[in-house]
């Protein structure tokens, strides 16, 4: 997957998830909602994917509606369509459907082509404890990092 430009990032699912495996989606856009993601007014927090009858659908994905776009604007967190092929849709049912597992937004991004992409994760839900051991890590990965710099500056 090559990333182009970032454009949003989805920095509490993986708060929130374990991240088992990840997908590269185009997305059915309109003409004022890509202006508005190039700008960068585009907010993945409460975002989710679902797929019916065999099509992939993110919801609560909000795209601020473009400022020069008046009558051209669509609803901001309306459902938008995703763009898979039909064996990774078929793969992802199964993932779902068997596993119970969650299709989660993690990004978005343009590719070097200057398309619209959105990296969707097959995501495991994190119970309140796992949650809680991954801050003591990074708190304690912190205080080393922090103990490692106080001792090269005394140097």
């Amino acid at each position: 997957m090559g990333v182009g430009k970032l454009i949003a990032n989805n920095k509490k699912a993986r708060h929130d998830y374990f991240i088992e495996e990840t997908y590269e989606a185009g997305m059915v856009l309109t003409g004022t909602e890509v202006k508005s993601i190039r700008a960068g007014k585009v907010n993945l927090k409460e975002s989710y994917a679902q797929i019916d009858d065999g099509e992939m659908f993110v919801h609560q994905m909000h795209i601020s509606p473009y400022e020069q776009g008046n009558i051209f604007n669509v609803d901001p967190i309306r459902t938008r369509k995703l763009l898979l092929h039909k064996k990774e849709i078929s793969k992802l049912i199964g993932y779902t459907t068997l596993e119970g597992l969650t299709l989660v937004p993690l990004k978005i991004y343009l590719n070097p082509r200057g398309l619209v992409k959105v990296e969707i994760a097959v995501a495991k839900g994190k119970k309140l404890y796992d949650k809680r051991q991954d801050i003591a890590k990074k708190d304690a990965q912190r205080r080393i990092e922090q103990e490692f710099r106080g001792k090269q500056k005394s140097h």
